[in-house]
């Protein structure tokens, strides 16, 4: 049997659509190799040029994962929270019949989670509804994205799901100011990814492990991860 890495990261580009309520990220070229030629370095016949980008995110742009601070104020930043917590085994389910703006609720997950084959049981549960290849890169994508009920967010939490991960830029559709699946990870100590891709790849492919380790941010509301699976074949 063989691997198969499949990456669920999106790519981070400039002024890339973020939350409604985020600045899009700003990225690009600080130094070139055109420019930097010009310093001397190096030696005579081979001369040394280098390029580096400027970076200025948000924590929540983009593929990343939330610490229980970002709804806490008594919860671990991003620094204190065990490294092994992101990663395990995981199962995505399809949801592609959920609609934009439509809300998942119990009934939706026991019917996938039956359809995949696979009792969740501590495992990572990621959430296909296609929501990023219908919307991805227009704006409209960050007004769109289905939200986790309430009673979704504890059935993950009853299950030992300590992590699930969604399309797009939130757990909470953007039309539902009470944020509800937010307020039941905040109280039940779990967590979530967010806007993941690609997982429509993942769908009906049973237990894999997934990845998703964040950036040792001192007190980090979340971070940016590169999130990947991995497939046995």
């Amino acid at each position: 049997m063989g691997k198969r890495i499949i990456d669920l990261a999106l790519k981070i580009e400039d002024n890339i659509p973020a939350h409604k309520l985020f600045q899009s990220p700003i990225y690009g070229k600080q130094w070139t190799h055109d420019f930097s030629v010009s310093l001397g370095l190096g030696v005579e016949g081979d001369p040394i040029s280098f390029a580096t980008s400027h970076i200025s995110m948000l924590d929540h742009v983009g593929t990343h994962v939330d610490a229980f601070y970002h709804f806490n104020p008594k919860g671990a930043g991003i620094d204190e929270m065990p490294l092994d917590m992101f990663f395990g085994k995981a199962v995505c389910f399809d949801l592609t019949h959920i609609p934009d703006l439509g809300i998942i609720d119990v009934n939706d997950l026991e019917e996938a989670e039956a359809k995949s084959g696979l009792n969740v049981d501590g495992h990572i549960v990621l959430m296909n509804t296609g929501l990023h290849k219908r919307h991805y890169p227009n704006a409209s994508v960050v007004q769109s994205n289905p939200g986790l009920s309430a009673e979704a967010t504890h059935w993950l939490a009853d299950r030992g799901s300590k992590l699930h991960g969604v399309e797009g830029p939130s757990t909470d559709a953007p039309n539902n100011s009470e944020f509800p699946s937010h307020r039941v990870c905040r109280d039940r100590g779990i967590s979530h990814y967010e806007w993941l891709v690609n997982l429509d790849e993942l769908v009906g492919k049973g237990e894999f492990m997934f990845y998703g380790v964040p950036l040792n941010f001192h007190g980090g509301s979340g971070s940016p991860v590169r999130a990947f699976a991995v497939l046995e074949e």
